[in-house]
Parts: C-alpha cells; sequence; structure tokens
C-alpha cells in the first residue's frame, strides 16, 4: 500500500508565509502578475515581495508610480483581459484615492456585464496600529469595503492563514481586499506547509473552545483574545474565541453555533466602534439567535477618534478592555 507523503512543514511569520503564497502562485500560473509602489527592486516596504523581480522579471513584477487609482484602476483592466494581478497597497490608508476604481468599477463589473466578465483580483495591503504608524499608516477601514457588494475581504489572523487565504484569494473569480494586519507580521509564526493549499473563503475558524462566553473577532485581534482568555483562565472563565477570516461574505453558521453554546458575546476590532464592522455581527447575532443570550451583546473597538500617534497604546484594544468586557455580558 502506497504511503501518503505530508509536505514538509517550516515556522514561518506572515511576512514569510505570504511571500511563499506569491512566489508559488506566480509560478503554477503565468497569468498571476504583481504590481505597485517600490514592490520590484525594493521588495516592499515590509519586504513581502522580496526577490520576485529576479526570478519573474519587471514584467510580471511591477513597479508602478506613487499613484494609487492608476494600480486599481490598471489591475481592473488586466484582470478583465484575462491576467490575475495582485495589486499591492503600500499602506490601506493609501487606498482612498482609488477607492471610486474599486468599489464602482471592480465590484460592479460581473453585474453590470450580466455574468458576463469578472474581475479575479486581489488588493493587498497593511492594515491596523502596532506598528507607531500615526494617523495616515494606521487605519482599519474594513467596514468600507465590507460594505460594497461584489467585493470579498479577507483578513488572516496567522501565517498558516495567511498563505491559505491568499492562494484562495487569487484563485477568486472575483476581486478580494486582502487585509494584512502588519502589528503580527514577524511577531507571529506558525507552522506553514511547502507547497501550496487553500482555506476557503467564508469559513471561520474556532481558535479555543469555551463554554461561558464566545469573543469573535479577526485579524491582529486573535492575540488580544487568546492573551484576554489567559486571563480569564484563571478566574475559571473559558472563553471561546472564533477567529472570522473572512469578513465578507461571513461564516453566519460558525457564529450561531457558538453563540448557541456560550450564551454570551463579546465582539472585538480594531477600528472605531460607530459603524464598525462588528456593528454588522451583533445586528446578525439579534436578529438570528436573541433567544440564546444570556446577556448584552458587548463590542470591544478603537475610540472614535483619528488614530494617535504618542497614544496608540491607549487608542488599541487590549486583554484588559476584552476582559472587563466579558465580566458586564457575565454579570448582567
Amino acid at each position: 500500500m502506497a504511503t501518503v507523503q505530508t509536505p514538509p512543514q517550516t515556522q514561518l511569520t506572515m511576512v514569510q508565509a505570504i511571500r511563499s503564497a506569491l512566489l508559488e502562485e506566480m509560478e503554477r500560473d503565468q497569468d498571476v502578475v504583481i504590481l505597485g509602489e517600490d514592490i520590484g527592486v525594493r521588495g516592499g516596504v515590509f519586504l513581502i515581495t522580496e526577490g520576485l523581480i529576479d526570478k519573474f522579471g519587471p514584467e510580471r513584477v511591477i513597479d508602478t508610480p506613487l499613484a494609487e487609482a492608476g494600480i486599481i484602476g490598471a489591475a481592473v483592466g488586466m484582470a478583465l483581459y484575462g491576467l490575475r494581478p495582485i495589486a499591492e497597497i503600500q499602506f490601506i490608508d493609501f487606498i482612498f484615492p482609488g477607492f471610486d476604481l474599486l468599489v464602482t468599477e471592480a465590484a460592479k463589473i460581473r453585474y453590470r456585464s450580466a455574468g458576463q466578465f469578472g474581475v479575479p483580483m486581489v488588493i493587498r495591503s497593511p492594515y491596523g496600529g502596532g506598528v507607531r504608524g500615526g494617523a495616515y499608516h494606521s487605519q482599519s477601514p474594513e467596514a468600507y469595503f465590507v460594505a460594497t457588494p461584489g467585493l470579498k475581504v479577507v483578513v488572516p489572523s496567522n501565517p498558516y492563514d495567511a498563505k491559505g487565504l491568499l492562494i484562495a484569494s487569487i484563485r477568486d473569480p472575483d476581486p478580494v481586499v486582502f487585509m494584512e494586519p502588519k502589528k503580527i507580521y514577524r511577531a507571529v509564526k506558525s507552522e506553514v506547509p511547502a507547497g501550496p493549499y487553500e482555506v476557503p473563503l467564508g469559513k471561520a475558524a474556532l481558535v479555543r473552545e469555551g463554554k461561558h462566553v464566545s469573543i469573535i473577532t479577526f485579524g491582529a485581534m486573535v492575540q488580544v483574545a487568546l492573551e484576554a482568555a489567559g486571563l480569564l483562565a484563571a478566574d475559571g472563565v473559558e472563553a471561546e474565541i472564533l477567529d472570522l477570516r473572512t469578513l465578507q461574505p461571513y461564516d453566519t453558521q460558525a457564529i450561531l453555533t457558538t453563540v448557541a453554546k456560550t450564551g454570551h458575546v463579546v465582539l472585538l476590532q480594531e477600528a472605531p466602534r460607530i459603524g464598525g464592522y462588528c456593528a454588522e455581527i451583533a445586528a446578525y447575532i439579534a436578529e438570528h439567535a436573541v433567544e440564546h443570550l444570556e446577556g448584552p451583546i458587548v463590542r470591544v473597538a478603537g475610540w472614535d477618534t483619528a488614530f494617535p500617534y504618542a497614544l496608540e497604546k491607549v487608542y488599541m484594544p487590549n486583554a484588559q478592555r476584552v476582559v472587563r468586557a466579558v465580566k458586564k455580558t457575565l454579570n448582567f
């Protein structure tokens, strides 16, 4: 009987895992091209694309001008032509000059053409705080994209998921906004298989099992939730942690399952509270699982201000704030 060979694995950072996904997909499919500011010789501001131009050349690793509208517009045209472009926006705070091309064109072409044309493109970009980037390099604007029909929005929380989700996004027939939590680019390592694999879009991951409260979150905040769960365990509280991974479409069944199990919910996001993504999850739970709730749904989020430079640690949600939120719903 033939033995099944398990692909070798190694400990990678998120930066290394994303580079591995790009490399393997470009080797597999010559229609995959990447473009963005300084992604060629420089290798990108975080060095994710380092060395790719040497392997694939400047026709597939395209250094662009400092023009986000041009980058996203060119990617839309490439995708319509039959390529699979991956456009890097240096920081997601810079995406807004190209916002119209993304939400008015890329997101709507399949609908406008009655399915005759697709736009298989990925917009990769680092988001969030944690690296002292200040107001112009630290935003978390996922709610804008989630609110746009036609776009998929993906946020990995660890290197394994980052590689698998990015490969799935590249192979997807529709535009994907792939948001990378730069706070944990090099701060977290995990086992990542060599060779391509997909983590399916639209499927959440149960990161930690528990019975008293569900913490639902994504991206860098998964690490905050895990830290909070450790603190809560010392007091006998078993927190369950659900990592959404894909924000649009999101895994409704996984949400309903964990809420039915624990009866208490804390929603955790890095973005400001008002109009934030977690408000959508709170509304969904209130509409579809209210009979399971034994306390209020509590949100932990950034403050409703511009992202501060000097007070970054005060602004960003931390484990202590999550613990207080858990106690609020449990003690209701």
